[in-house]
């Protein structure tokens, strides 16, 4: 048994790295929602959530099958997500309809304190990047679109080892790119099952809790817990 994935990691003193997860993270998956309540009005917010929750599903689904045989970039998966979303709804996707959300979703609004905190993390000389489910192309747009560029040293797709988190040769993209220790690489992610998955893998974690939601029930807790990504920023309260 790995050890290092039995137990969180000890917090260091001072974190060289912060990844941060894109979608939900620094990218607001519910933002779309706006844009599905012009289409389907009184219904764009549960469809926001029925399509995050199937987009989710699937990546599970298709890396634990069969190791990983039957990976779909996430691209694909967030239409079929999409696509599945509104059926189990009853609501009519047309052509137009479904590209237009598809492409609010490559352009998703990110949280106002994103730039803030980036900014302030390579002010400090840390070293900053994404760790994502998105494949290449969605998260260059998103990156740009966000005004993002800038403060991010590395865009890290899971899509070259063709698995999806929690799959822990996700997480190792991460040292293998920053050239950081996991366990000297702070973690951040509102999906508290991500915050899990990067627990066991090593990695010094945030989970980004902004909607109080219960704590997992397995595995060990997040190294810290916050409500906002400034909460990262309490790794270097003594820089």
């Amino acid at each position: 048994m790995d050890k290092r994935r039995a137990s969180p990691p000890a917090s260091p003193a001072r974190p060289r790295a912060v990844l941060f997860d894109a979608y939900g993270t620094l990218f607001d998956v519910h933002s779309v929602a706006l844009l599905a309540e012009q289409f389907y009005p009184g219904q764009g917010q549960a469809l926001s959530v029925v399509w995050r929750d199937k987009q989710i599903e699937y990546t599970r689904l298709v890396t634990t099958s069969d190791q990983g045989a039957h990976y779909q970039p996430f691209w694909d998966l967030t239409r079929a997500a999409l696509r599945y979303a509104t059926a189990r709804l009853h609501l009519e996707l047309t052509p137009p309809r479904e590209q237009q959300l598809m492409n609010q979703y490559r352009a998703l609004s990110a949280y106002p304190e994103s730039r803030e905190v980036l900014k302030r993390l390579q002010e400090l000389g840390v070293v900053t990047g994404i760790l994502s489910n998105g494949d290449p192309d969605m998260l260059g747009v998103a990156v740009r679109s966000a005004g993002l560029d800038s403060w991010l040293d590395q865009v890290i797709s899971v899509d070259p080892v063709r698995l999806f988190k929690t799959h822990p040769a996700c997480y190792a993209l991460g040292p293998e790119r920053t050239g950081v220790p996991a366990a000297e690489t702070v973690f951040v992610s509102s999906n508290g099952w991500d915050a899990l998955g990067a627990t066991w893998f090593g990695y010094t974690t945030l989970w980004v809790n902004r909607h109080g939601l219960p704590a997992e029930q397995i595995g060990p807790p997040p190294t810290r817990t916050g409500t906002s990504l400034r909460d990262v920023l309490s790794f270097f309260a003594a820089a």
